[in-house]
């Protein structure tokens, strides 16, 4: 499939980027890598994302060119799928988007039933930045210091800072390949976990009240609500990460965070320990994801939806 795509890329000229709503850092790096590897081939390419990026990226080179806006579809000959699972993970724009001729999908999600031919999928890799990194190896492109910087972002965001079960050996020999490359740890990481805004460490003073413990100790849980992210002046871009806040809890071998979206539905993003595989629990509610982080948006009244949620993880793990 490498060589697949490698020969899509020199068949063509123009390009859309697109990566899941709400993105994070793998879906950010990737695509910004993709961006850069792009325009190094002469290519044209856009970057669209339907939200706008969270402030801890913005260092990332190139963000600037990220679009919210869609240009018309009938300028690309080829859409890039990135950290999607479905294409409807893009949000608004899908149907839309579905009218570009060609398509590439590269994503590590264990629930990708892979929705187009060229299909670039590993649920083994630790981030769609990684199945990049092998992509720009086997293509020989050379890896630029930014490149290398937003794959680096990719890949440390989506383990964890290299913490989680999806780190492996190919992970941090990639890695050390892009330190090689001009990416610097201590930056990369500087701006992404020590840049924090007041607004969000005011909401999580807010959230941390919110704190249960369920299941005899085995569940931990935090709630981020509208009127929390209203009072404490924070977008909710800045509840990234609170998730993980539960699961540093000795005993706690599921974590959860419950947001409240605004629309009627909580988006529910689930964490686990060791061989826990919380998955299960999101595609039980129609989403997706990985053994240790999933996530699902579910409608309905918050008491109601935990309620469900822990009936659910009784049935599908415990």
């Amino acid at each position: 499939m490498l060589q697949q795509i490698g020969e899509l890329i020199q068949q063509h000229q123009t390009f859309l980027i697109a990566a899941h709503e709400r993105p994070d850092g793998d879906s950010i790096g990737s695509a910004l890598a993709f961006y850069h590897i792009l325009r190094g081939m002469g290519k044209d390419a856009v970057i669209y994302n339907q939200d706008s990026m969270p402030e801890n990226f913005l260092f990332l080179p190139g963000s600037d060119v990220i679009t919210q806006a869609l240009p018309p579809v009938a300028n690309f000959e080829v859409a890039i799928i990135l950290d999607c699972g479905e294409l409807e993970r893009v949000g608004k724009e899908a149907a839309t988007i579905a009218k570009i001729p060609n398509f590439v999908n590269i994503d590590h999600h264990v629930s990708n039933g892979g929705f187009c031919d060229v299909c670039l999928l590993d649920a083994s890799a630790s981030s769609t930045g990684e199945l990049i990194f092998r992509l720009a190896q086997h293509i020989e492109f050379p890896l630029t210091r930014e490149i290398a910087t937003c794959l680096y972002a990719a890949i440390l965001t989506d383990t964890g800072g290299f913490r989680y079960g999806n780190t492996r050996s190919g992970t941090l020999l990639a890695a050390a390949r892009l330190v090689d490359k001009g990416a610097e740890p201590q930056w990369i990481s500087e701006n992404i976990y020590e840049s924090d805004s007041p607004g969000r460490i005011r909401l999580l003073a807010a959230v941390l009240p919110t704190l249960t413990i369920e299941e005899e100790g085995r569940v931990g849980s935090l709630v981020v609500t509208q009127k929390a992210l209203a009072e404490s002046g924070a977008l909710s871009d800045h509840a990234e990460g609170f998730v993980d806040f539960p699961r540093s809890i000795r005993g706690v071998e599921i974590s959860l965070l419950y947001a409240e979206m605004g629309d009627g539905r909580f988006k529910i993003s689930l964490r686990s320990k060791g061989k826990t595989n919380v998955e299960r629990v999101a595609r039980f509610f129609g989403g997706g994801g990985h053994l240790n982080a999933a996530g699902c948006r579910v409608s309905g009244e918050l008491s109601e939806i935990r309620r469900r949620v822990n009936e659910a993880i009784r049935d599908c793990i415990f």
